[in-house]
């Protein structure tokens, strides 16, 4: 290991779930991956990888992407027509983390609504789908997400009823599943049951759970075939792509698995920083691996704390909207955690 992988192993990260390394088994599949052309439909390896996720999702037919942006992005292409308005969460990943893309790709209209803790009501939603009117662009689309990029989960209630209305009306539903199988491990379901809520699932693979690159994109035989011409649309026909769906392969078999390691160390974490002084935090709002709080300092404070951590060796993101985020993942120990505390608590003590 070369000195400049050393120092960069001592970091404690805790800015996301997508800064995991590649574990060594995924390290070994990718480097003997037996690959083809994935544009020609002849690599064993994404065939197998999208075999697996079909069946893990309870879906027909499943498509790798390169990110959950161009999986989101993707799905809502696939789905619409040039000016048709889609209906989706104000605080969801597609509308305010994707740069606009549904406008630039697929001539999208968004109707973002305003959900309490962003969890959506399924009556907003029900009286937000345009009439039959001259004047109305047409709702092609209705996008969820399971869980939030709050960390929240959405009751499967409530998924289910979003999917009836929809359904009822022609309708078809979209789900930002990124971290689904968090969702899945903390309602204690199979990742199918949550994914029967939506005609279409994207799935990252790099997020939680160690792939270093690629996500999944769901739904039927018609759709997918759809998907697959769209995706060549936007340059993400790859050829020997089976080195990145091989360590996708681990991802999906095993590390699904042990994400519960990840929650229970997001609640660790919860209960230790309640001890510290001028912490505000929900410990109900702790529902998989991200912990959001705020801290009760000046601003000087505050704007200061990413660079004097990231100075004793924790990677942390600045404040958002009042909040700062830490995420527990496989490369976060307890120890890692008790450092970090630690570290805080000393610098609001001073």
């Amino acid at each position: 290991m070369t000195k400049e992988c050393e120092t960069h192993m001592k970091f404690i990260d805790l800015r996301s779930d997508t800064v995991t390394q590649p574990t060594r088994e995924m390290r070994e599949v990718i480097y003997n991956a037996v690959v083809g052309d994935d544009v020609y439909g002849d690599d064993p390896t994404i065939n197998e990888f999208e075999r697996l996720a079909a069946e893990m999702l309870g879906k027909p037919a499943a498509l790798f992407v390169a990110s959950g942006t161009m999986g989101n992005q993707l799905a809502v292409m696939t789905h619409i027509r040039h000016g048709n308005e889609v209906i989706l969460g104000l605080q969801s990943h597609i509308m305010e983390h994707e740069v606009g893309a549904a406008a630039i790709l697929s001539g999208a209209f968004m109707r973002p609504l305003d959900y309490p803790n962003g969890i959506p009501v399924p009556e907003w939603i029900e009286k937000s789908i345009r009439g039959e009117d001259l004047h109305y662009p047409e709702t092609g689309l209705i996008c969820v997400e399971q869980p939030l990029s709050n960390g929240r989960l959405v009751p499967l209630d409530t998924l289910r009823r979003i999917k009836g209305i929809a359904g009822a009306r022609g309708i078809p539903v979209h789900m930002d599943g990124a971290r689904i199988f968090n969702a899945a491990t903390a309602l204690g379901v199979d990742a199918k049951e949550i994914a029967a809520c939506a005609d279409s699932v994207m799935v990252c693979l790099s997020k939680g759970l160690c792939a270093p690159v690629g996500s999944v994109l769901v739904g039927s035989e018609a759709f997918i075939g759809r998907a697959r011409k769209n995706r060549k649309i936007l340059g993400g026909g790859m050829r020997q792509a089976g080195f990145l769906a091989a360590a996708g392969i681990i991802a999906l078999k095993d590390m699904t698995r042990r994400l519960d390691e990840d929650h229970e160390n997001a609640r660790y974490l919860t209960r230790a920083l309640q001890q510290l002084p001028g912490i505000v935090i929900e410990p109900e709002s702790v529902e998989i691996n991200m912990v959001f709080f705020g801290i009760d300092r000046p601003e000087s404070f505050r704007q200061n704390l990413p660079a004097e951590l990231l100075s004793q060796g924790v990677k942390i993101n600045g404040e958002d909207q009042g909040l700062f985020r830490f995420v527990t993942s496989n490369d976060v120990t307890r120890a890692d955690l008790d450092r970090v505390v630690t570290l805080l608590k000393s610098m609001l003590e001073a």
